[in-house]
């Protein structure tokens, strides 16, 4: 089981940068880059990503000043599917693939919704679009707010954790630090200048616990506190999908 991959995942950051370049606060050319560093070279079923934001540009030109937000993150977990219309192409692409997650996109025609799966491999990164006219399952209810305070507690349970384990090798003389360190890791490429503050700072803090929960079963290969560690997933995986709705909505209000 590859920590990593539960705690944390590229399209996260990749949804607030196709967000922030939809509502005009990036550039074209700075979002690629980001891109770029995110997941290597990016195409959408062969053909160049450009084509893929000319074909976003379009779908949502017309509703951007709506309050709703444009975009949404998908995370799913270990009882909890993605929010993807139930036996469609998108939930079924994504179960095959084991996907780090999705991006759905509204359409101007309110039946219509655009999801975006990425597959990552050596340096590369495909995108399959996919169309769905399918209803989408209701999201998770939490606002941005609600999911910071669930977070908070889950960090101050992580940092108790950390602090009480009593298997920190001499290798590892700071355990602090390595968390930082690792944080530090999630953040690459990091956000985009325009992201609200308080998105970032519930970014921040979902990049501690998930660097804390890495160190102590990666990094120093304790299981004994996995039952209390792995309860953290799914605070994790809703600030992170709260984040990005609070971002676009943030966005279209401006």
């Amino acid at each position: 089981m590859s920590i990593r991959a539960e705690v944390y995942s590229p399209v996260q950051n990749t949804a607030v940068w196709l967000a922030a370049w939809l509502y005009g606060y990036e550039s074209s050319d700075a979002t690629l880059d980001a891109l770029q560093e995110l997941g290597g070279t990016n195409t959408i079923e062969g053909t160049p990503i450009i084509e893929l934001l000319s074909g976003l540009r379009a779908a949502t030109a017309d509703i951007l000043q709506q309050p709703e937000p444009v975009l949404k993150l998908v995370l799913s977990g270990p009882g909890e599917p993605p929010a993807l219309p139930a036996g469609g192409a998108s939930a079924r692409l994504y179960a095959e693939r084991d996907a780090a997650g999705a991006i759905v996109v509204r359409d101007a025609n309110p039946e219509l919704h655009h999801v975006l799966l990425p597959h990552y491999s050596d340096g590369h990164t495909e995108w399959t679009w996919i169309r769905e006219t399918g209803s989408l399952p209701p999201a998770t209810g939490l606002m941005a707010g609600d999911a910071d305070y669930y977070l908070s507690q889950a960090t101050n349970s992580a940092a108790k954790l950390i602090e009480e384990s009593a298997h920190i090798p001499n290798d590892v003389p700071n355990a602090r630090m390595t968390v930082g360190t690792l944080a530090d890791f999630y953040d690459i490429p990091g956000l985009p200048g325009s992201v609200p503050p308080r998105v970032a700072k519930l970014f921040a803090r979902a990049d501690m616990v998930a660097a804390t929960i890495e160190l102590l079963t990666d990094k120093l290969g304790d299981h004994s506190l996995d039952h209390q560690l792995f309860g953290l997933f799914r605070h994790l995986r809703h600030a992170r999908i709260a984040g990005v709705e609070r971002a676009c909505t943030e966005y279209a209000r401006a």
